[in-house]
Order: C-alpha cells, then structure tokens, then sequence
C-alpha cells in the first residue's frame, strides 16, 4: 500500500507544462464505493478484522514466502490516459525498510525513496528535498518490506465498517487509523479471495494533503507469492495506470541507491 509514485508532484507539473496537451476522456474505472452500490449487512455478521487479515495474508502468500525474500524489484509502464501519456516506472524494495520508486514521465524524472530513517523526493516542480512530519511518518510505514503482515500493530486501530462493491466483487472494508492522526485509512478486501483491491487514504506531500484512491487488480504468481501487477492511481481528477512487466524478488541492490542522493 506504499504510494508508489509521487502523484501530487506529476499532477502540478501536468497541470503546468501540459496546458496545450488536448485532453482524452478519462479512463474508465471503478466507481468509488457509494450508498447505490453498497450491500447492508448487520454488524453482527461482519467477519473480525483480524480473519480478514488473516485471510489477506494466506492469499498472498503466507508470512514464510515473504520472509525468505531480501528484496523485491518491479518494472513497467505508467499511462495518464487523460494527458495521453505514457512512462516508465521502476519500484525496489530491500529488506527490512527501504523503497525506492523511479518515474520518467514527458521527459521529467520523478524519484522517491526511504533509507531506513530518511525520507526524499526529487521532482521537477519542488526539486530534492527531505520529507517530514505526517509526510515522513507515511513514508516510513510504506517501507516496511512486510508490512502486510504487520498491520495489527501499525495502525492505532482498525475496525470494519461493512461490505461494499467494487464492480462485480464484494469487499470488506477496513478502517485503519493511522498514527499521524486526520481521516483512516480504507481498505477493501475481496470477500471471496482474500486479496487487497483498494485503499483510500490521505497523503502529506509539499502541496499538502490530498486524497488518493489505490487500485490493484491481476495478481499473479511470482517465486510462490502474488503480486498485483496493474496498480490504478487517482489523485483529484487525474488517473494514473502502472501496468508491471517483470518482477523479481533477491535482487541484489545497494543501500546507497535508497538514500538521499547528493546535491548537483
């Protein structure tokens, strides 16, 4: 559930540099979970948050599969289909604590990474700079290489709220609080399989809060694990598509590539 591009940072520089770029029709997705798609249940029939952890777990691969892993790397492609853009996107992982998302989009690099303490972005629009606060907090729990399986203690509490669809699926969703403070965190669980197909949740970055809708559909296998491998950002008005190609897990990567690069 890591933010895995800098999506406030894109969304100003498309919003400033693309102003000629005639806009499409925004790509169809999920509408989000409202009263006309939500199905009533009683409370007393809500499963208990932790048997649907429990279940989320089992159905990525189990606690064993993940641990073996030392780090996770992921390549593709990322579409902004109302700009008619493409891009490249890159995502390493390193066990225990550290991320590093890479972004090349209309020629302008978009970076962001966590070495264990630290925190950055690297964009066009606000240039290198160190993350703090609420910012840094989101950051660091996102690192966390098995923080699906860590999320009893993570969140200051978490508590479900009822089922909603999500087209044709039925969810359990979560709400997470998280220790930051502001709105929880939501998350969808697929009442059939177990898997993760969306969070919302609010996002600290150099522009502010902002609200943000994560997708994930057409998991797969990979090395006795699933993983989504189309992930669907939106942030405001404006959708971002991650399709992966490859993913590879013990992958050998530097420490220094997570942190903070140095100033030019």
């Amino acid at each position: 559930m890591r933010r895995v591009v800098p999506i406030a940072a894109i969304t100003a520089l498309l919003l400033v540099a693309l102003v000629t770029v005639r806009a499409q029709s925004p790509a169809q997705t999920d509408a989000p979970a409202s009263p006309a798609n939500a199905k009533p249940a009683s409370s007393a029939t809500y499963p208990k948050v932790g048997e649907i952890l429990d279940r989320y777990e089992k159905a990525i691969g189990g606690r064993d599969a993940w641990e073996k892993f030392t780090s996770e790397v992921m390549l593709g492609t990322i579409e902004v289909p109302s700009a008619n853009l493409t891009g490249t996107v890159m995502v390493h992982e390193k066990a225990p604590n550290k991320f590093m998302t890479a972004v090349i989009i209309n020629g302008a690099v978009f970076q962001q990474g966590f070495d264990g303490i630290r925190g950055w972005t690297d964009d066009p629009k606000n240039g290198l700079r160190e993350q703090t606060g609420p910012e840094l907090a989101e950051s660091k729990r996102g690192a966390d290489f098995l923080h699906a399986f860590r999320m009893r203690r993570v969140y200051t509490s978490m508590v479900v709220t009822g089922m909603e669809k999500i087209g044709d699926r039925d969810t359990w969703v979560v709400e997470a609080g998280v220790s930051e403070g502001g709105d929880p965190t939501k998350m969808y669980f697929d009442a059939k399989t177990g898997l993760l197909l969306r969070v919302i949740s609010h996002n600290h970055d150099a522009d502010g809060v902002s609200e943000s809708r994560d997708e994930f559909d057409d998991y797969r296998d990979v090395d006795g694990v699933k993983v989504p491998f189309v992930w669907r950002q939106t942030n405001g008005d404006t959708t971002y598509v991650l399709t992966f190609s490859e993913v590879h897990h013990d992958v050998e990567l530097s420490d220094s590539e997570f942190a903070k690069p140095a100033v030019q």
